[in-house]
């Protein structure tokens, strides 16, 4: 049984993408700390914020609604990845591992959202 969001893969690698994207916007041009860095941050920090609190809401629907806000962090994350990787002073950085953790916390998501949806229609 799960105690805490902490217990919850999901969440934990969450916190994981979270941290990378910290280490990959390390590297980004100075020139970019107010744009795209701050976008790309909020947006990783809002993906495990949104599971932990959701999760503490102690009710499925509040659960669902904010594993739907964290799934759309993920999709602003990506675009916001998509951006990076064509910007002339930010293509050459490694993505391989942001966008492999990425798209594995976008599935984990959806099919959470998809079970739980369907445990609330049963």
């Amino acid at each position: 049984m799960l105690n805490s969001h902490k217990d919850l893969i999901v969440w934990q690698k969450s916190i994981d993408l979270t941290v990378l994207i910290y280490k990959l916007t390390e590297k980004f041009p100075k020139e970019e700390l107010y744009g795209l860095v701050m976008q790309m941050r909020r947006s990783a920090v809002s993906v495990a914020s949104n599971i932990a609190e959701g999760r503490s809401r102690k009710t499925r629907k509040d659960f669902i609604q904010f594993l739907r806000i964290a799934y759309g962090s993920v999709a602003e994350l990506e675009t916001q990845l998509i951006i990076a990787q064509k910007l002339e002073k930010t293509k050459d950085l490694n993505y391989s591992k942001v966008n492999e953790l990425l798209l594995e916390v976008s599935k984990m998501l959806n099919a959470m959202i998809s079970k739980l949806d369907h445990k609330a229609e049963s």
